[in-house]
This record gives C-alpha cells, sequence and structure tokens, in this order.
C-alpha cells in the first residue's frame, strides 16, 4: 500500500498544475461573462498558483507517507496563508468554500485512473479516502477560521474608528477641549461616552471640557442621567464641564419631564461658552 500511495503522489504532484487549472475553471464557469472579464490575468495566475499549492500538500502527504499530525499542521499553515490572502482580495467566505467540493472532485478523478491501473484493492480505496477526506475538512475549517479572524480584526478597527468619530474630543488649547455631540445617544454610546471621554480628559490633561448638544436630537432622563455621570466623572478628575447647545425645543422637553441640571455650567452657544473661557 505504501509504494501505491507513493505513486499516487507522485501522480497528484506532476498534475497539481493541470488541476489547479481545471479547478480554477470550474469556479469561473459559475460567473457571468462579463463579471469573469474584469478579473485581471495576474490575479488568475496567482489564484492558480495557490491552488496548485494546496493539492502539493496532498501530493506530499502520499508521496512521502507523512503521519497525520505532520499532514494537518501543513494544511493548517496552509489555510492560515490563504484564508488572510482572499480576505484581503474581499472574496466572500461562502464563495470561497464552495471550493472545497471542486478539489474533492478533481482530485479523486485525476486518481482514478492511476487507481484502477495499479491494481488498488476497494480497502486500499478506503484507506485513502480516510487520509484525503479529513485534510479537506480541515483545510476548510483552517480557512474559515483565519478568514473569520481576519474578519473580527476588520471590525474591531471599524469599531475603533467608530468611537473616535462617536466621541470627537478636540482639544482647542492646553487644557481645554470641546466634544460636540452629533445624533441620539443610546446605551450602548452612552457608556462609550463615558469611557471614550475620561480616557481624553486624562490623556490631554484638560482642566475644561466643553460638551455641544446642538447636534443631539432627544435629550431624555436616561440621556441627562448619562450626561450628569460623565460631568461628575471628570469633575472627580479635576475637569469642569460647561453645557453648550441647548435648543429651546429640547430645554422645553428637559423642563417637563423635570429634569435639573442643577451645579452645571450652561451657556446659550459655544460662542459664549469660548467668550468666558477667553478663546474667543
Amino acid at each position: 500500500m505504501g509504494n501505491q500511495f507513493r505513486v499516487l503522489g507522485e501522480k497528484l504532484l506532476a498534475k497539481k498544475f493541470d488541476i489547479a487549472k481545471n479547478v480554477h475553471e470550474d469556479r469561473l464557469s459559475e460567473l457571468p461573462a462579463e463579471q469573469r472579464a474584469l478579473i485581471p490575468r495576474a490575479v488568475e495566475e496567482n489564484i492558480i498558483n495557490i491552488r496548485a499549492g494546496f493539492i502539493s500538500l496532498f501530493g506530499e502527504t502520499l508521496f512521502h507517507g507523512l503521519d497525520r499530525e505532520t499532514a494537518f499542521a501543513n494544511i493548517d499553515k496552509w489555510g492560515k496563508n490563504t484564508g488572510e490572502i482572499i480576505f484581503k482580495m474581499g472574496a466572500p467566505l461562502d464563495a470561497a468554500l464552495k471550493d472545497t467540493q471542486y478539489y474533492r472532485i478533481h482530485l479523486w478523478r485525476t486518481l482514478k485512473n492511476e487507481m484502477i491501473d495499479i491494481n488498488m484493492t476497494a480497502k486500499d480505496v478506503f484507506d485513502l479516502g480516510e487520509i484525503l477526506d479529513p485534510l479537506l475538512d480541515q483545510a476548510a475549517y483552517s480557512f474559515s477560521l483565519t478568514y473569520i479572524h481576519s474578519y473580527q480584526k476588520t471590525l474591531e478597527a471599524a469599531k475603533s474608528a467608530f468611537v473616535e468619530l462617536s466621541v470627537p474630543v478636540v482639544q482647542l488649547t492646553k487644557g481645554v477641549a470641546i466634544l460636540p455631540l452629533i445624533g441620539n445617544i443610546d446605551t450602548e454610546r452612552a457608556q462609550l461616552l463615558m469611557e471614550q471621554t475620561l480616557k481624553e480628559a486624562e490623556r490631554l490633561q484638560l482642566s475644561h471640557l466643553l460638551m455641544d448638544l446642538s447636534g443631539v436630537a432627544i435629550v431624555d432622563t436616561m440621556v441627562a442621567d448619562q450626561l450628569f455621570k460623565v460631568i461628575a466623572s471628570l469633575r472627580l478628575l479635576g475637569v469642569e464641564t460647561t453645557l453648550t447647545g441647548l435648543r429651546p425645543e429640547i430645554a422645553q422637553t428637559v423642563v417637563n419631564i423635570g429634569v435639573e441640571f442643577k451645579n452645571i455650567l450652561i451657556k446659550g452657544n459655544l460662542k459664549q461658552a469660548l467668550n468666558d473661557l477667553d478663546l474667543f
């Protein structure tokens, strides 16, 4: 059986580019002609090389009689590298995973005639399947895991950018900054507001923060409570807060719901607040 598997491995290594091209053609046949025409030739050649490299892993496993641990380690390495590459290329995960069925088809199709020629027994064919099929499954798993990890890192980077835009503390001069709030303040954003404002106040070594509410659509009891908590926390850090930009309709709503801004400095607009700090 060892010599037979070695022959089959040699066959896969010799035919790796043919198999890679067949898999590639089957995948591209699913695309409309106009969409396929948009794929640069260099990109196609790179993908075919990646496919051929993948096929060679199966050939090397059979040719060298690699143990399961080594074969799986090689597959995992391929899955990690390729998952990152395909993610950066912008290919969707579900489309990429469809490759697995084509690899399976063309691997076995290539080996079929060779197995007949060397008179492989049914048992040996099943033994071969117990080597190849788990490797294919592991490749799909490793590839997916890396792809999802890359996707999560992108989401985290986007979330970080969102946080910076959602709580934009902008330094005006030494010790003074402005926080222009725009849009609705829900529970999640309120938590971000607390965390980021305190973090930025410490980083910028602020003594005064102008919190402009002219872009806030609604100020209800929840929003007011969160603002009070932020202002109280800033005060503990030695930062005084001035509220500006309370629009007439917001002011009326605040009074109607019984919210009182006690011990909080409020100015009608940003210009007044800047004048008080001799910054305008």
